[in-house]
């Protein structure tokens, strides 16, 4: 076999041609060049448009949520209404499907949901972030955290919570998943109470773990506190005083106001039924509406002072004017008006048709009165257009233009029929009778400075009217009305209630709106029964007793001295023993 030397191989004597080896050099060249156009290209050109994309997939802008602010009583020591920690559960849809048929109905427990519908929330696995529930207790919470579902994570948040329940319901209202107020004071002063988030700008990972801050926290400013008018105590005294009427006439709804005639507060107001706020399957149908400013209905006797105030106001007639008014029927206009008082009342004067509630004597009192005094005056005293106090779902009530009353209008107006008014107005209208004859402006919060009124009477007038109102809330008026130790004065009405276009002749609303004490009114308390369908329905006998109840309450609480003498506490005494 023949052996070629080293240098004598073929292989390795050849060489490579030149142009191969340049060719494999310009190659190179290129994939470094290529190499550094992508790189200018992605560090350089695209940059921009890169960090966004990346921002999009892994930046956030975290809220940081201000502190909502607190509703407190008038007091300032009962809250009405706070925020409490909470949790948001959410999850990763693809790591939640890892999870055991187990886990998952033990969740679904906790959430008080069913399973099915946990599987179905989550079954796109291309999201990331999943709400299973928001708002959850802190409690339960921390019983989700245990059982260590695969994807399961959790965000802190709060959630209002409301001490009083139900017999703050209509006045507080509540806020929404969101924590924004959709009813009552969390709606009205939403802004205030809300304050101004904040936020921080965040690098986040697929797990929703914050990696880095890219931007400065901007702080949140929490909300601020609010101080209302409402007495806690007086409120809870009218809410029981209420219920007790509404439990014992079986009646449809009953709603209270009460006010304090020297600075236009609201100490008070009721509505039933209720709602407890914290239970948000409890939040639908008639419980929400807020029925002392929301309702409107005719009036009846109520209005009756008003017409006759305005009649002396003018010089149409005096107290010593007398009318009379028959055997309780009266053909007026083509209309038959008549009186509760089954003989008729004979001769009155106008103390005397206040005190009987004479239909017939307020339609002879209507005869000297204009169409438009009438209409003047009742719109000075606020009917007919929305009370001004900030406050959600005020209606304006109904009183048509007096070019349009006939003569029969004008006197069914006179008393109380043929317009519609809410409780809110009619209480807010008797405060020209609790002070000078001038009409106090109302507030939700507690004041610091004095208020401001329009003068709708002369004093002389309403000092006339108060005498004749507590001649009406006496022992031969709506005696149920009277409290011991007290001088109360106030009037009743009853009405019928309009169904079907009609007068119903089953159908009634009793009512009694007065004040306390005569001698230096402290408060104007308005009581609404609907439609009482046991143990009467007349406001003397329905509303008069509820209006006893809390305007003795609420003068105790109040600290006011009694004015009645002492012989009077002992009729009012022994009549209470044999009425109730």
């Amino acid at each position: 076999m023949k052996r070629f030397g080293f240098h004598e191989s073929p292989v390795l004597a050849s060489r490579p041609a030149f142009w191969r080896a340049r060719l494999v050099v310009i190659m190179l060249m290129m994939g470094f060049a290529a190499l550094a156009a992508k790189a200018l290209n992605l560090q350089i050109l695209s940059n921009e448009f890169l960090q966004r994309q990346g921002e999009r997939r892994y930046e956030r802008t975290l809220v940081l949520p201000a502190s909502r602010g607190k509703i407190l009583d008038r007091s300032g020591s009962v809250v009405l209404a706070s925020s409490v920690p909470a949790k948001a559960v959410w999850a990763i849809p693809e790591d939640f499907h890892k999870a055991s048929d187990a886990q998952v109905s033990e969740l679904a427990r906790l959430l008080e949901v069913k399973p099915a519908e946990l599987r179905q929330r989550t079954q796109d696995e291309d999201k990331n972030f999943v709400y299973l529930q928001r708002q959850v207790a802190v409690d339960k919470a921390k019983a989700i955290q245990q059982l260590k579902i695969p994807g399961v994570q959790q965000l802190a948040e709060t959630r209002r919570f409301y001490p009083e329940g139900e017999v703050m319901a209509h006045i507080v209202g509540f806020t929404n998943i969101e924590d924004r107020g959709i009813e009552g004071i969390e709606l009205a002063f939403n802004d205030r109470l809300s304050g101004q988030p904040g936020s921080r700008r965040v690098i986040k990972d697929r797990l929703g773990r914050v990696v880095e801050d890219v931007q400065a926290v901007v702080p949140p400013v929490d909300g601020q506190n609010l101080q209302l008018s409402i007495d806690a105590g007086i409120q809870f005294d009218t809410y029981t005083a209420l219920k007790a009427a509404m439990k014992e006439h079986q009646a449809r709804a009953a709603a209270a106001i009460v006010l304090d005639a020297r600075s236009g507060e609201i100490l008070a107001m009721v509505n039933l039924p209720s709602y407890d706020p914290n239970d948000t399957s409890a939040r639908t149908g008639q419980a929400l509406r807020n029925r002392v400013v929301t309702d409107t209905f005719e009036p009846g006797s109520i209005m009756k002072p008003f017409t006759a105030a305005l009649a002396l106001d003018e010089g149409k007639i005096t107290t010593r004017t007398q009318f009379d008014t028959g055997n309780g029927r009266y053909s007026y206009q083509g209309a038959v008006i008549t009186d509760v008082a089954r003989n008729g009342n004979g001769v009155l004067d106008v103390g005397g048709i206040i005190q009987r509630s004479s239909n017939i004597g307020m339609t002879m009192i209507s005869e000297r009165l204009s169409s438009q005094s009438m209409w003047e005056k009742f719109s000075a005293l606020g009917f007919g257009r929305a009370p001004q106090t900030h406050f959600p779902g005020m209606v304006s009530g109904r009183l048509r233009p007096w070019q349009r009353w006939r003569p029969i209008e004008r006197a069914t107006m006179a008393y109380g029929y043929g317009l519609s008014v809410s409780l809110l107005q009619v209480a807010h209208a008797y405060t020209v009778f609790a002070r000078n004859g001038d009409m106090v402006s109302l507030s939700l919060l507690r004041r610091e400075g004095e208020p401001t009124s329009v003068q709708v009477y002369t004093p002389e007038i309403a000092r006339l009217m108060r005498g004749m109102l507590e001649a009406a809330a006496g022992p031969d008026g709506a005696k149920r009305a009277q409290v011991q130790g007290y001088r109360v004065a106030g009037k009743s009405g009853t009405a019928r209630k309009i169904v079907n276009g009609q007068y119903s002749k089953t159908k009634y609303r009793g009512s009694f709106v007065g004040l306390a004490p005569v001698s230096d009114p402290r408060i104007v308390v308005a009581v609404s029964i609907d439609e009482p369908s046991a143990g009467g329905y007349y406001g003397g006998r329905v509303a008069a007793p509820v209006f006893s109840d809390i305007v003795s309450s609420t003068l105790r609480r109040l600290g006011v001295r009694p004015d009645a003498p002492m012989d009077s506490l002992v009729a009012v005494a022994e009549q209470g023993g044999r009425t109730q």
